[in-house]
Formats: structure tokens, C-alpha cells, sequence
């Protein structure tokens, strides 16, 4: 019994050596066959393929030098024009290097015999998909484009924009980062930016300073107006061009009101707020006006 479970095991043996070696030869004719086909398609198309290689690669390297001629030239030129800034001269060049490059591949893949109609039809249809999925972004990207064309704001301006105020600190083509008075960093998309009211405080160079102050009934007005005007005069930052201008605003219930609008360097504009109000209240105080505060007068009938 023991040489019969013997005997089967070997035949077992046997059976599954045969199966293991038919496996193998045949992946071993299979692998001949193959080497074959490499072979017989490298002595027919071999030469073709490696001059259609050479010629592809040919073509990316001029081609690719000619496309860094063509982008420095395209620099050069919108650099001497004063319409375009360098966000707009980057953003430019950067797309003509990126069509000029996808243009050469497109054309070294034909030159290696690659049926580019389906891959730019695929290329079209993916771009439309793109374009749905990521409108916001586009949106962003265009209104980045109209910035750059028209130029509302620069890098160090002080805006409003976008529901924001602050410094431009950076600009893109896709946001406008902005930091507030208080030191945040708020980043807002561009489409929010363009598609909004924008004030900038920077860009004319000047800017007027709005201020008020009051002086008793009963006062010298005439007085009160020169004496402010001539403590406006000792103030630094103010500008004497366009000149500090002093007139009543109103007649307040304790008080007649007069707004005080000096003019200052946009830089100089927060400095010349605080020191204008000062100096206008110590000359008053110093000439003998009275600077009232909110009072009300009560009469007792009997």
C-alpha cells in the first residue's frame, strides 16, 4: 500500500513538472514570436522610424529655439509700449511660449507618424469640460487680464476693492492680495475685484483731508478761518498746492462747525490727519476761542 501512495505521488510529480514546462515553453515560443515581430518590423520600418525620430527631435530643438527668439521679441516689444506692465508682459509671453511649445509637439508627433486628429479633437472636448468645471477660476483669469489692460491699481497703491482696504501688496492674474491698515493679508479673487467699484487713494498722488472743528457762538468767525489757515501752514505734510481751505459747515446745536481740508502726499495722509486737527485746536485755544462740547441750556418755568 505504501509503494502504491508512493508510486502516485511520483506520477503527481511528474503531471505537474509536464505542466510547468509546457507553461514555460510556451511563454518561451511566445517570447520568441515576439522578438520576431520586433525584429522583422525593424528591418522594414526601422530606418523610416529612425529618420522620423531624428526629424522630431530636429524640430523640437530649432523649433524650441525659434520659439525663445519669437517670446524675447514679443518682451522687447511690449516693454516699449507703455499700455502693458509687467504682469500683463509675463502673462503674455508665457502663453505664446506655452502654444509655440504645444504647436512643435503637435508636429513632431505627426512627423513620427502619430494620428494627431483624435488627440486635438479629445484636446478640444477635454477644454470645454476644463472650461465648466473651473468657470470661477476663468472668471478670475479674465478679469485678471482687464486689470492688467487697464491698470485701476499697482503693487503699493492703497484701494478699496473687492469689499477689501489696504495695500495691494501682490498681484495676478488670478487675485489681488491685499494688506489692511491693521496688518491682515486678505487675497481676493480677481473676478470679485473687477466686478466691483474701485477707489484708489494712491493714484492721483494727492490726496484732501477731511476734518471738522467748532468754535462757540458768539466767535469771530473771520478770525477763527484765518487762524486755522495759518496753523495749517506750520503743519509738515501740508501742501500748499492745491491750498489748505477753511469754511462753516454748519451750525450745530453747541457749536458752529467749520471743516477743515488741508491737502497732502498720499503718503503723508494719516500723519498730516492727526497733526492738522491738533494744531488747528491748540491755535484756537491759544487766540482765545472757546471749543465747546455737546451741551443743552434748560429753562425752569414756574
Amino acid at each position: 500500500m505504501m509503494f502504491a501512495q508512493a508510486t502516485n505521488a511520483v506520477v503527481a510529480t511528474t503531471g505537474v513538472v509536464d505542466q510547468v514546462t509546457g507553461a514555460f515553453g510556451q511563454q518561451a515560443d511566445q517570447g520568441r514570436e515576439f522578438v520576431q515581430q520586433i525584429t522583422t518590423w525593424i528591418a522594414q520600418n526601422g530606418v523610416s522610424f529612425a529618420l522620423n525620430a531624428i526629424g522630431a527631435i530636429l524640430i523640437l530643438f530649432f523649433g524650441g529655439l525659434v520659439v525663445k527668439l519669437l517670446v524675447k521679441a514679443l518682451s522687447r516689444a511690449l516693454l516699449k509700449t507703455k499700455r502693458v506692465d509687467e504682469l500683463l508682459r509675463t502673462f503674455l509671453c508665457s502663453v505664446a511660449s506655452k502654444v509655440g511649445w504645444a504647436i512643435l509637439i503637435v508636429v513632431a508627433l505627426g512627423r513620427l507618424g502619430v494620428d494627431v486628429g483624435p488627440l486635438v479633437a479629445s484636446l478640444g472636448v477635454t477644454g470645454v469640460v476644463l472650461g465648466f468645471a473651473f468657470k470661477e477660476s476663468l472668471g478670475s483669469l479674465a478679469a485678471g487680464l482687464m486689470i492688467a489692460l487697464n491698470h485701476p491699481f499697482k503693487v503699493g497703491d492703497y484701494v478699496i476693492a473687492g469689499g477689501s482696504e489696504g495695500v495691494v501688496t501682490e498681484l495676478n492674474m488670478m487675485a489681488t492680495v491685499i494688506a489692511t491698515a491693521d496688518n491682515k493679508k486678505v487675497t481676493v479673487p480677481n473676478n470679485s475685484v473687477w466686478g466691483s467699484a474701485i477707489t484708489n487713494f494712491s493714484a492721483l498722488g494727492k490726496r484732501r483731508v477731511d476734518t471738522q472743528v467748532g468754535v462757540a457762538y458768539g466767535s469771530d468767525l473771520a478770525k477763527a478761518t484765518q487762524v486755522a489757515l495759518e496753523a495749517l501752514k506750520k503743519v509738515p505734510g501740508v501742501l500748499q498746492d492745491p491750498a489748505p481751505a477753511v469754511a462753516v459747515a454748519c451750525l450745530d446745536d453747541s457749536e458752529v462747525t467749520f471743516n477743515v481740508r488741508p491737502w497732502a502726499k498720499c503718503e503723508d495722509y494719516w500723519a498730516v490727519y492727526s497733526a492738522a486737527q491738533v494744531a488747528v485746536l491748540e491755535a484756537f485755544e491759544k487766540n482765545g476761542f472757546d471749543v465747546p462740547f455737546p451741551q443743552v441750556e434748560v429753562t425752569m418755568k414756574k
